[in-house]
């Protein structure tokens, strides 16, 4: 698909997507959404931006391969884990920290971390999948 209204509008369209995909991951635990739906939505941004673009080019605007990011992404998910072990609770078990931010409470959890680290392996995994159907043969 090489016309001149895809390729103008798919840079555009990616961006808007990986900035809903972020949307839909932060609202992870309390209402439908998280690290999986959101992954798939930055993938989804990623396989578009590189239909309209090329591999080449997607490759170097991402700045970091795709399966680097994944693997960033499980030792997160690991370490969020990890967390709780200190606090003598099982792995995996939920921690919450209250910040009082200009007078509105920010919680950071443990299962946002997890989620965050979800997002980075689906983001990481199905846009080098996605990468490596859409190059061609002797393309990097």
């Amino acid at each position: 698909m090489n016309t001149v209204i895809f390729r103008t509008a798919a840079p555009a369209l990616a961006a808007l997507m990986l900035v809903f995909s972020v949307f839909v991951l932060l609202r992870g635990h309390n209402e439908p959404g998280g690290g999986f739906i959101g992954g798939l939505m930055g993938a989804s941004a990623l396989a578009i931006y590189g239909i309209a673009t090329g591999v080449r080019e997607t490759r170097k605007a991402i700045r970091v391969h795709p399966i680097t990011f994944a693997g960033l992404g499980v030792v997160l998910a690991a370490v969020s884990g990890f967390i709780s072990l200190p606090f003598e609770v099982p792995f995996l078990t939920g921690l919450w920290w209250i910040f009082d931010v200009d007078g509105s409470e920010i919680a950071l959890s443990t299962p946002l971390i997890f989620d965050i680290g979800v997002y980075a392996v689906v983001v990481g995994a199905v846009g080098a999948m996605a990468l490596a159907l859409e190059g061609d043969e002797g393309e990097d």
